[in-house]
Formats: structure tokens, sequence, C-alpha cells
């Protein structure tokens, strides 16, 4: 369903929408995607990597998926750009990512926040609005 960013007073914000909670992981990780690069079509798909992750709850493994996606941003300029969910529980990931590296970022994330974090259901199915520390 997708992401559109928001207007927050000092930071970064995007509303992520998805019709169940792989779709709004896969959104939530192209928005953030598209915060640190804006054109994602000068992203190479030669790296693939597995991320498994573990949580005690959906947004805290929300944070942990941006997290680890921002880190390999920071410490790689590594640039993911094709998101595939192979199991999501509330506390549980296992995903796939295709991406390549870039020579700089528009903006780098410095933390994915917990701020006002609730994934919530809407008519269309989740929302859940996410603020990043850049």
């Amino acid at each position: 369903m997708g992401f559109e960013e928001v207007e927050h007073t000092a930071d970064h914000a995007m509303r992520i929408f998805g019709e169940n909670l792989k779709e709004l992981f896969v959104s939530a990780a192209e928005g953030m995607s598209s915060l640190m690069v804006a054109d994602m079509s000068g992203i190479a798909g030669e790296i693939d990597k597995t991320i498994e992750l573990e949580a005690i709850d959906p947004e805290s493994l929300l944070v942990e998926w941006l997290s680890e996606l921002a880190y390999w941003a920071e410490a790689e300029m590594l640039i993911f750009k094709t998101f595939r969910i192979k199991h999501l529980t509330d506390n549980h990931l296992v995903a796939s990512v295709t991406g390549g590296k870039m020579p700089a970022l528009e903006k780098l994330i410095k933390a994915v926040t917990y701020h006002n974090l609730k994934i919530k259901k809407n008519q269309q199915g989740l929302e859940v609005t996410i603020v990043f520390d850049v």
C-alpha cells in the first residue's frame, strides 16, 4: 500500500500503510530507503542478505528491522531496494533483502525511534507512523 512522508518538528517521520504485517514491514523498509536515497534506480541489485530478528512485540520488531537496515546503510553504504519477508510473526522476522552500495546517502538515519510508535488497524489494513532521527 505504501508510505508518505509527514511533517515532524525536529526529525523525519513517515506514515506507513499495509494490508497486513508483511506488507507494512516492506513498505516501512521502502519508505526509509527512499529517505536515504531519492533515486532508487541507481542501486544495483548485486548484494543479497538474509536478516533474522526477534523482539517482544510487533512495534519493537519493526524498530529492529529498520534499525538493521539503517546499520547496513551507515556501516557499508549498502542500500536495499528489494525486501522479501519469508516469515513474520508478532515477534520474529526472517527476510531476504537485495541491494547495492552507494557512493553517498542523501540522509543518514541515526536512529529509528519509538516516539508514539503504535501499529493501528484501519479500514484498509494496518498503519503506523515512524519517526527517524536524522
